[in-house]
């Protein structure tokens, strides 16, 4: 069912307020008076729509119904991604709001190859908030995920660490994994940060861990800079009951 999104001011008295930009949208998927849609709030909450016979311009739809957004998970999990270099940072945000992240944090490490700043950097950001949205459309998201920068690794560090779990993915932790980091179960938030091509430094494996970071590995196998925070979310969504049922 097609999917739009809306400021929640714009929905009030039984009728949905539409920019001309979703009427234009609507045209091109040739929804026509009568046919169902949903409209989100993007607060997670999805309306059941269909367009205002009275009004010739389809600005503004009906509200038939409401209930909350089915596809957002009962945990809200941040993901902090370090900076990889070409596109792959397009794929971390279109999979990760796709498996239910609430926030993505891109940040600078020390073995990054890429380090955008300034002008390069708010063109990625508004990039990546562009894939986010239509990630969130395809995927029946409640809300759109906001992607945004961190200026150092201390600040997505201090920014991670104030998570119910903060989870600090580290190829040289060999004793716990992320099934011992989240086995209780009562967590509301989690982080999941990665590393950049070259993985974390061990000077910034020592911040993350006295900063209260939980060290976790993966599994044996050493994955990509663009796989490792797919495959955390993936984990962190399946143990805490919102990925499979």
């Amino acid at each position: 069912m097609p999917r739009f999104f809306i400021a929640a001011s714009n929905i009030f008295g039984g009728t949905a307020y539409l920019s001309a930009q979703d009427v234009e949208h609507m045209r091109v998927l040739r929804i026509r008076r009568g046919e169902i849609f949903t409209v989100c709030d993007s607060n997670g909450t999805d309306y059941t729509c269909r367009i205002n016979e009275n009004d010739p311009t389809g600005t503004t739809v009906q509200i038939i119904s409401s209930a909350p957004s089915a596809g957002e998970p009962s945990v809200r999990c941040t993901v902090y991604a370090a900076f990889s270099k070409g596109d792959k940072m397009d794929t971390v945000v279109q999979k990760c709001v796709e498996l239910g992240a609430y926030d993505i944090v891109a940040f600078p490490s020390a073995r990054c190859v890429s380090r955008p700043d300034g002008g390069a950097l708010l063109k990625k950001l508004n990039r990546w908030q562009r894939i986010a949205e239509e990630a969130a459309k395809q995927s029946g998201r409640g809300i759109i995920s906001k992607v945004s920068s961190a200026n150092s690794f201390a600040e997505a560090v201090n920014r991670a660490s104030s998570a119910d779990i903060p989870l600090f993915l580290y190829e040289n932790e060999h004793q716990n994994g992320l099934r011992q980091a989240i086995s209780d179960g009562t967590a509301h938030t989690v982080s999941v940060m990665t590393g950049p091509e070259g993985g974390f430094d061990d000077d910034e494996a020592a911040f993350a861990i006295s900063a209260g970071m939980r060290p976790v590995s993966l599994g044996t196998r050493i994955l990509r800079c663009e796989t490792a925070p797919v495959a955390a979310l993936a984990a962190v969504m399946c143990l805490t009951g919102n990925l499979g049922g």
